[in-house]
């Protein structure tokens, strides 16, 4: 419940935010009696597309803290923490990266994520289910897979491509319903519901579309991640704390930070692999053992 509330006051501020933003920059009404200025939609796309998604980015730090209930270790009380500071804090200095704040989540699902607004002011957090659950190797090659994904600039790339996007089903969906409500309905006076009811159909039909090109990239950037672990901590490793994740029991991440955690939600092949954000950890662990010739 506290996610779904989260998700709904924080979708609403943002949608006020911009809508202010738009109005400042003139480009609310784009719509004329006579036709469609298409300057101004697309700054009013490019608005809402870029705006919403890097808002997001921005305050994903304190989403994430809020919505799993990570506490930041600032005094470590425990030999666990102090190990997870020193190993975090070797791999950023080894990637060329700003030492992230370290938090751990209540948890007894194996899990950890990444995010924040920069390479230097990140965040990286593991559940207590994946300390009780895996070795100190493995959990060195997941916090190396998290900071991978820090110094590959993910966070930054996956907002930039979904305000991309946006921005195109925004902008793409308002003009059918235009093309529709004027063209094939022939309404002539103003814009009557046949532009507001294909808008909203067309948007949802291509964003959906649209979730398949970023759930791709997203894909693809977990392979990557997998094999900065593997330098980072070792191929064995990498394997290794893959391979546990595949024998426990998974509870996903909120929505908004699924994308850049450890595993996403559970794995499957087909159709619906095109929405998910992680590829198969059967695939991921695969690919690990080709790149090291096993």
């Amino acid at each position: 419940m506290k996610r779904v509330m989260l998700f709904i006051v924080t979708n609403i501020a943002v949608i006020l935010v911009l809508s202010i933003v738009v109005k400042l920059f003139g480009v609310d009404r784009f719509l004329y009696e006579n036709g469609i200025n298409y300057m101004s939609l697309l700054i009013f796309a490019g608005i809402f597309g870029f705006g919403g998604s890097f808002i997001s980015l921005a305050i994903s730090k304190w989403i994430a803290k809020w919505s799993t209930g990570a506490q930041v270790i600032v005094q470590p009380r425990s030999d666990m923490e102090i190990w997870l500071l020193n190993t975090v804090q070797k791999q950023a200095s080894q990637a060329g990266i700003g030492m992230p704040d370290v938090a751990v989540f209540e948890s007894d699902s194996p899990n950890a994520f990444a995010t924040g607004m920069n390479k230097n002011n990140a965040l990286v957090a593991v559940s207590t289910g994946l300390l009780r659950t895996m070795k100190r190797d493995e959990v060195e090659a997941v916090l190396g897979h998290e900071i991978s994904h820090i110094a590959n600039g993910d966070m930054i790339t996956l907002s930039l491509i979904q305000g991309v996007v946006n921005t195109f089903v925004i902008f793409i969906s308002r003009i059918v319903g235009y093309f529709v409500d004027r063209v094939i309905l022939k309404n002539e006076e103003g814009h009557g519901l046949g532009f507001f009811v294909t808008t909203i159909v067309a948007q949802i039909v291509f964003g959906i579309l649209a979730s398949v090109i970023v759930m791709w990239f997203s894909r693809k950037r977990e392979y990557v991640a997998d094999a900065g672990g593997a330098n980072l901590a070792g191929t064995g490793s990498m394997i290794a704390a893959l391979e546990s994740l595949q024998r426990s029991a998974h509870e996903p991440l909120p929505d908004q930070m699924t994308a850049f955690g450890i595993s996403g939600k559970p794995s499957k092949h087909g159709f619906k692999l095109l929405f998910m954000t992680h590829p198969p950890l059967e695939d991921r662990i695969e690919a690990l053992k080709r790149s090291a010739g096993r």
